[in-house]
């Protein structure tokens, strides 16, 4: 099975709903079809920041990749964030990961990005066997602040 990774277009729009509510629940996330519909809209409108590939197995999607560009004040350059990576499980093993990791690799190539940079859960542990093989894993700790609390 031959896997093509291509910019996300509007008639993938329910195919990619379904992976991403599958990608929300695989993180134990609630997300509504509202926010989906919000996501979606970013990544249709091309003066968002938001960017995004699909992985197209055989005619049908399975896996996707969102990203965007952010400022490196400290590089005084700019830099990719991989917000959102996912492969359906029945799609595991085709190498779509890679793919799609190495499609936004090319795309910071090409925008002048200095890094690629992405988060994971600690316990996402095949995931992470992929990263491992394509990244350097940093020594940073991520934190989250609320802003309403």
């Amino acid at each position: 099975m031959t896997i093509v990774i291509r910019a996300i277009e509007e008639s993938d729009r329910a195919e990619w709903e379904q992976l991403y509510s599958a990608y929300a629940t695989f993180y134990d996330v609630e997300q509504t079809s509202d926010m989906r519909a919000v996501v979606w809209g970013w990544m249709m409108e091309p003066a968002h920041e938001v960017n995004g590939f699909v992985a197209v197995a055989d005619g049908v999607l399975v896996g996707f990749a969102h990203f965007r560009q952010f400022a490196r004040p400290l590089a005084a350059g700019v830099g990719g964030f991989l917000d959102d990576l996912f492969v359906s499980p029945n799609a595991r093993g085709l190498k779509a990961g890679d793919a799609l990791i190495a499609a936004v690799k090319a795309e910071g190539r090409k925008r002048g990005w200095g890094v690629v940079r992405w988060i994971t859960a600690d316990n996402n542990y095949r995931a992470r066997g992929l990263y491992d093989q394509v990244a350097l894993r940093t020594g940073w700790v991520t934190y989250d602040l609320d802003v309403d609390g």
